[in-house]
Formats: structure tokens, C-alpha cells, sequence
């Protein structure tokens, strides 16, 4: 069925990619070689991607096409291509961080959600561009939508590899804004779960108590896929989470439902946005039939929430980044070394402090979600900004970052021809409900349209 409209390949979502693999109308093989034909004609215009081994890959996907023919138990991602983050360890291909300075670096362990993937049947078809050290230093990736415009950072080739329909999913790290912001500039969904639900051994520590992995993809299905197949602690994140992993379950029953009510959040940052995004939620806003969209003050203390993130991860940045800047000074950019700076500025008080009120305003937003199915509030300040020397500000995201929370962009603006997301935000380990209202958003834009 598939095999004449090799086209058309790439632009199968995970879920339906799956469907047809189980139906046997379409080998992993095929698929996996559509996906890299894809890169090959857009690589040199796009640069989402790090490091690729096509010969290897589509080993695997034959090696997954013959264990479906001969029976065998197959994994919830079987045969089906998938991107790595290349702040993500990888013992098939080198992890360097996005610096020269760890050009060559070659892991010798998967990072865990590496070894979940592969246990799940995915095809780790490469690893996808990151900015330096997960931070601001762009990288070499445009936006698909427009070559002169940034695709945002730090999740940048894991965005536009996805945006651009040479991958169906792949890993992003959020430590501020790095999966939402490019998640809306590149027009694709982008989520990071409830911090702590997926393990980050094996992956580069910016700010233990902010740093989540999450991922991208063209559906919200794929994505509760995706983060039900990865989700899981290790030794190194179970005391610091305070989870019970039984709440991870909900991932699985992420059905399509209609919100009741909506919490219009414009938070702190709200005046600093670019005027045409802030119209064109708004009027999103107002925009439900039968759904309670209500705009709703954060409560008090949330006033500076923005400089208490950026205190835990300046500070951890000076931590952990620090110690490289000094040992090679002439091969990290200006950016970092301001931010190194200012962290190491940073009194241990201050930074006790701010984390000490994560669980105290996340406690205080409690009401908004017993009231609500979930918060709506922008995902970025704006459209991709022209230029490639900046990947955006992450004004929109840190906050939710912060306080913990699980997040999702949907593509659902459009504003001067190019995406614009609209992020909502929900309570700690209540995926399921997040995911089910963000299907039903994006259901709802399909038959809009």
C-alpha cells in the first residue's frame, strides 16, 4: 500500500506508522529509508542533525522487520524511527554536547531513555542538533518554516527534524524553555511531562532541580506514546522525586475530553510579549463555545518567579558548566561565560531560597486546577525571531519549568505565515487530563479548518 508513495512515508505519525507496520502494509525498512531520504534532500538546508548512520539504521529496521515476521513479542515503538537529543548519551554515536570542546566525545552506556527506547523497538536514527551545553549558543539548525529565522534552542534539531517530516518523534530536555519555545516556532507539539517521570542518567546535567526530558512529535498520541515508553526512575532520581510511579499509568489512558473550564494565565511576562502574539491568544481565548475560559490572576509571591528560576539554573550552570568555561576559556561563547558569572554572583542563600518556594507557589496554584482541566497561556513571546545569532527568550516556559509542572505546545496560531504555539500547563502527575484536553484542542482545529 505504502511502498508505491514513498512521499507520503514521512508524513505518517508514529501511531499511524504503527498501525500500518502491524496491518503489513508497510516495513520498517521502507519507512526508515523515507525518513533518510528526507534528511538527505533537506539536510543542507535545515542542519537538524548532529549525527547520522544510515547504513546501521536501516540494519535495524530490517532486523525489527524479521523478529514481526517470525512472531516474536514486538516493543510499543517497534520499527518505528525516532531522534536523539544530543545532549542524550549514546554508545552507537558520539554525545557532544553541542561544543567543540567534546567533538568526538563517544559514550560507552546508553543514557536510560536511550536503553527504553531501544528496549520499546525504536530505530535510533541520529542524534539531533542541541546549542551549546543546552543553553543559548545556537547551533547550525534553521526553522523549516523560514531559513532566516531561528528554529528556538535548546531542543533545536529534535524540533525541526520533526517540523520538517524527517522524523515522527523525537527527545528534547527542557530546563527553562527549551522544549515549548521551539516546539511553537517550528510548529510542531512539544511536551515535557511532570518533572522527575523520566529518569536523566546518562544525560547532560544543567540544574538537577529544573533539567526534564520530553520530546516532539505531529500528535499528541504519538507523544503520550512516546513519554509512556521512556517514563521510569532509576537510583539516581527516585529519592529526589517524590512520585508514585503509579501516576505514570495515565499516560496510557490520555483519551481525547473536552475541557470544562480553562484558566487564561498571562503570567509575569505577559508585557515584554510581542503585541500580535498577545492578540492572537487572546482572541484564541475567547474563541470556546460551551467551555468556561476564565482569565485568572497568579496568586501572590509569583511576582518574580522568573528571576527565582533563572537563580537555581544560573547558579547550576555556574556549577556545572563553570569548571569547563575556565579550562577553556577561548572555546565556550560570551553568552555562557555572562551567565557563568552571574551564577557564581549568586549567594548559597539566595539559592536555597528560590528553591525552597517551588513547592511552596506550586502549592498555591492548587486551586487554579481544581477549578480548571487545565491553564492556557503563551508558549513563546512571539513567532521565530529573524536571525540565527539567538534561539528566543524562554520568558514563557521557566516558570512552569520551575514550579514543576507538566507543559505542552500545540501548533494551533498562525501569525504572519509562520506557527506560534499555545501552551498549556497542568497539575503535577495529571498527564492524562493534559493530554486528553490538548488532543481534543487539536481535534477541535481540524474541524475548524
Amino acid at each position: 500500500m505504502y511502498a508505491s508513495e514513498p512521499g507520503s512515508l514521512v508524513r505518517l505519525t508514529a501511531v499511524e506508522a504503527q498501525k500500518a507496520l502491524a496491518a503489513g502494509d508497510l516495513t520498517s525498512e521502507q519507512l526508515v529509508g523515507a525518513c533518510l531520504k528526507r534528511i538527505a534532500e533537506r539536510e543542507p538546508e535545515i542542519g537538524a542533525w548532529a549525527h547520522l548512520n544510515s547504513a546501521a539504521a536501516l540494519a535495524a529496521a530490517r532486523a525489527s522487520d524479521q523478529r514481526r515476521a517470525r512472531g516474536e513479542p514486538l516493543g510499543a515503538l517497534e520499527g518505528i524511527p525516532v531522534g536523539v537529543k544530543d545532549i542524550i548519551d549514546t554508545k552507537d554515536f558520539p554525545t557532544e554536547l553541542g561544543s567543540e570542546i567534546f567533538a568526538g566525545r563517544q559514550p560507552t552506556e546508553d543514557a536510560f531513555v536511550v536503553s527504553e527506547l531501544k528496549a520499546a523497538g525504536a530505530i535510533i536514527l541520529g542524534k539531533t542538533v542541541t546549542t551549546e551545553f543546552a543553553f543559548f549558543g545556537p547551533g547550525k539548525t534553521r526553522n523549516p518554516h523560514d531559513f532566516e529565522r531561528t528554529p528556538g534552542g535548546s531542543s533545536s534539531g529534535s524540533a525541526a527534524a520533526v517540523a520538517d517530516f524527517q522524523v515522527p518523534i523525537a527527545l528534547g530536555t527542557q530546563t527553562a524553555g527549551s522544549i515549548i519555545r521551539p516546539a511553537s516556532y517550528c510548529g510542531v507539539i512539544g511536551y515535557k511531562p511532570t518533572f522527575g517521570y523520566v529518569s536523566r542518567t546518562g544525560v547532560l546535567e544543567q540544574s538537577a532541580p529544573l533539567d526534564t526530558i520530553g520530546g516532539y512529535a505531529r500528535s499528541v498520541d504519538d507523544l503520550a506514546l512516546l513519554i509512556d515508553c521512556i517514563s521510569g526512575f532509576d537510583t539516581v532520581d527516585r529519592d529526589m522525586i517524590g512520585h508514585d510511579p503509579q501516576l505514570m499509568s495515565a499516560m496510557q489512558n490520555a483519551k481525547s475530553r473536552a475541557p470544562r473550564r480553562l484558566a487564561f494565565v498571562k503570567s509575569p511576562a505577559w508585557a515584554q510579549g510581542d503585541e500580535k502574539m498577545r492578540a492572537a491568544i487572546e482572541l484564541f481565548a475567547s474563541t470556546f463555545q460551551g467551555i468556561e475560559v476564565t482569565e485568572t490572576e497568579l496568586p501572590a509571591g509569583f511576582e518574580h518567579i522568573i528571576r527565582l528560576q533563572q537563580i537555581v539554573q544560573f547558579s547550576d550552570i555556574a556549577r556545572n558548566y563553570g569548571p569547563i568555561a575556565d579550562a577553556h576559556p577561548n572555546r565556550v561563547s560570551e553568552k555562557l561565560k555572562e551567565v557563568i558569572a552571574e551564577g557564581r554572583s549568586f549567594s548559597a542563600t539566595s539559592y536555597d531560597d528560590a528553591r525552597s518556594k517551588q513547592e511552596t507557589l506550586c502549592e498555591a496554584l492548587r486551586p487554579i486546577f481544581v477549578h480548571n482541566d487545565a491553564i492556557l497561556t503563551p508558549a513563546a513571546p512571539g513567532i521565530a525571531p529573524v536571525g540565527l545569532q539567538s534561539t528566543g527568550s524562554p520568558m514563557f516556559n521557566g516558570l512552569w519549568t520551575y514550579l514543576k509542572l507538566p507543559c505542552i505546545s500545540l501548533p494551533l496560531l498562525t501569525v504572519d505565515a509562520m506557527p506560534l504555539g499555545v501552551q498549556l500547563v497542568g497539575a503535577r502527575g495529571d498527564s492524562g487530563r493534559l493530554l486528553g484536553v490538548a488532543s481534543w484542542m487539536m481535534k477541535e482545529r481540524g474541524r475548524r479548518t
